[in-house]
């Protein structure tokens, strides 16, 4: 039986590894409880409807997740390096899930939000929250770049944009071919989008 202490965190996991896996449609407020061991009553202690349990839960993998972004975008790593960390990081955890349900599942926050980012304002604000915070670990990296000749990136901003919308679509079609080498590969199509300037600038 699960400990009133953790249950709240015990339904943000469960709900997002359901909706992740199946949608926001196909999840009922009855197999969230199941999955984290929890009574209905204590799913409206915590939280008020199935939206506002979903944007708590990508908040809180956002905050798992961030130890790890700090890590892999840190500044004292040359800046494409970072890039290609983070890529080779996404492939490889998307390899894991791949072979333990058989299927590339992509991202939670694209996944989600394009389920029920024109239905649900609550869950569509806290996509566009998260994806901003991930947004500026590539507008960094992309800055420090610029600053050292690598690229030619006068508007950081606007070139992490770019740059992110091109790996969402891989993401996307990754999951759609179940295909998770399109995320290793994606590797090079993010230095042909940052412009990058010599072929061996990643390892500078």
């Amino acid at each position: 039986m699960a400990r009133v202490s953790d249950m709240k965190e015990r339904l943000t996991d469960a709900a997002l590894d359901l909706i992740w896996h199946n949608s926001y449609g196909a999840t009922s407020v009855d197999a969230i409880c199941e999955r984290a061991g929890a009574k209905k009553g204590s799913f409206y202690y915590f939280f008020k409807s199935k939206s506002a349990l979903t944007a708590a839960a990508l908040e809180a993998e956002w905050n798992k997740n961030k130890k790890n972004m700090d890590a892999l975008f840190s500044p004292t790593i040359p800046p494409l390096e970072r890039f290609d960390r983070y890529f080779e990081y996404v492939h490889d955890r998307l390899a894991e899930i791949q072979q333990a349900c058989g299927s590339i599942l992509g991202c939670p926050l694209l996944t989600i939000g394009s389920e029920v980012g024109t239905q649900d304002e609550g869950v569509r604000d806290t996509v566009d929250r998260i994806w901003d915070r991930k947004i500026k670990y590539f507008e960094s990296a992309i800055r420090d770049a610029h600053a050292q000749g690598l690229i030619e990136a006068p508007d950081p901003e606007a070139k992490a944009k770019m740059l992110f919308a091109c790996y969402h679509g891989t993401l996307t079609q990754a999951r759609i071919q179940n295909d998770v080498e399109l995320i290793r590969d994606f590797k090079r199509v993010a230095m042909d989008v940052l412009g990058v300037k010599q072929v061996d600038a990643i390892s500078s």
